[in-house]
């Protein structure tokens, strides 16, 4: 089980820190993954880090302003946000995948356990 928390209200240009803790002993043997929910779209991918590696890969749309990283000990995965924009404005969702590849860190298909999300919004 994920619960996600700190989101919140902010204005534009400032940061926000997302953090999304799991239940259980097996954190480690999951990749995991920022989606959001935003007005009027449907869920779309935010960042993603692998199990083994921890190599992180973003949407473009966060890149150079976002970053996601993990701490196993924690069971925890967070998501850093800087520069955040009135179109960041939605709901944040973590979700994690055993079995992530390349091809499908971006289709919130294969991510299955997703936590209940935390609203950030953004004020212009």
């Amino acid at each position: 089980q994920l619960q996600a928390y700190g989101g919140g209200l902010v204005q534009a240009g400032a940061s926000l820190r997302l953090s999304c803790v799991a239940s259980g002993d097996t954190f480690s043997r999951y990749s995991m993954g920022w989606f959001r929910q935003t007005p009027g779209k449907e869920r779309e991918f935010v960042a993603t880090i692998f199990k083994n590696n921890g190599r992180t890969y973003y949407a473009d749309f966060v890149k150079g302003r976002f970053a996601i990283s993990r701490d196993n000990a924690k069971n925890t995965v967070s998501l850093q946000m800087n520069g955040l924009k009135a179109e960041d404005t939605g709901v944040y969702f973590c979700a994690g995948s055993s079995s992530l590849i390349m091809s499908t860190i971006r289709d919130s298909r294969y991510y299955y356990n997703w936590g209940q999300g935390t609203l950030v919004t953004v004020s212009s």
